[in-house]
């Protein structure tokens, strides 16, 4: 079976080499097939070069439309459940509202949780894109679908050098900068509703027989064991867990919203 990643960092092809080992020790033949973006990974799964892909949320949804919802739902880590994006100030901001005119600063164009799904959620409370607010975009990584944190990272710092207004970013990321102390002296305004992250997508036409096979044994994996910690230290998880797709609903709200796969994929 041949499994497509997109090396959005180097760890990527030694988390697949782990992975392909323990499948190989499983008697089950997989094949990691390596892209240098979403778009060409979804290209590819659509056109059967590769079994699974290991998708993130809006790679997701295009493999989702692509396929008329004929791709299969894979596994997630746990760490893919329940995420939030948070919308942090330096000023005395006390509502959405108060940001009409400000400049927003937003991490990558393709960034779900840093860029689509916060333009949603401001549209939901009452911020039109394009219209009442001035977006401030670090596009790091463009192609990577915000898997690459630098264009987070660059909105974190120029919340900091006081070049933007206010800044979006994943919990994950700001709990981080909160520790390290990238980030001082600044509240949450916002946090977004839950949503999901990355998800395994068949190709249309894959046995669900052989791809319920690929997920039990990918479930197998133990975070007690040393072998399977480290894979999963870089891969940040301690533990697979089964499909759901409950948690897309905002990626799906904010595509529709902006229209954004059909005019990024052109």
């Amino acid at each position: 079976m041949r499994l497509g990643a997109v090396i959005y960092s180097p760890q990527i092809t030694i988390i697949w080499g782990i992975i392909a080992d323990f499948f190989k020790e499983n008697n089950f033949d997989l094949e990691p097939v390596f892209f240098k973006d979403y778009k060409m990974q979804v290209d590819a799964l659509m056109e059967g070069e590769i079994d699974i892909a290991w998708n993130s949320p809006l790679a997701w949804l295009d493999a989702n439309l692509r396929s008329g919802g004929k791709s299969l739902n894979g596994s997630m880590r746990d760490t893919d459940r329940d995420r939030q994006s948070f919308l942090v100030v330096k000023d005395d901001f006390k509502q959405i509202s108060d940001l009409k005119g400000k400049k927003i600063g937003f991490g990558a164009i393709d960034s779900p949780q840093a860029r689509l799904i916060p333009i949603y959620n401001l549209f939901k409370n009452g911020l039109e894109f394009e219209k009442d607010y001035k977006e401030v975009r670090f596009d790091v990584g463009v192609g990577l679908h915000g898997d690459h944190t630098g264009g987070e990272t660059d909105a974190a710092k120029a919340l900091m050098d006081g070049e933007i207004d206010v800044a979006w970013m994943l919990d994950f990321n700001y709990n981080r900068w909160i520790e390290d102390g990238t980030l001082e002296n600044v509240k949450i305004l916002y946090k977004t509703p839950n949503f999901d992250h990355c998800i395994f997508s068949s190709r249309v036409g894959l046995e669900k027989e052989k791809f319920d096979k690929f997920n039990e044994v990918l479930n197998l994996m133990d975070y007690n064991n040393p072998k399977h910690k480290e894979m999963m230290d870089m891969e940040g998880l301690k533990k697979w867990v089964g499909p759901r797709t409950s948690g897309f609903t905002q990626i799906i709200k904010a595509n529709e919203y902006l229209n954004f796969l059909a005019n990024f994929n052109k």
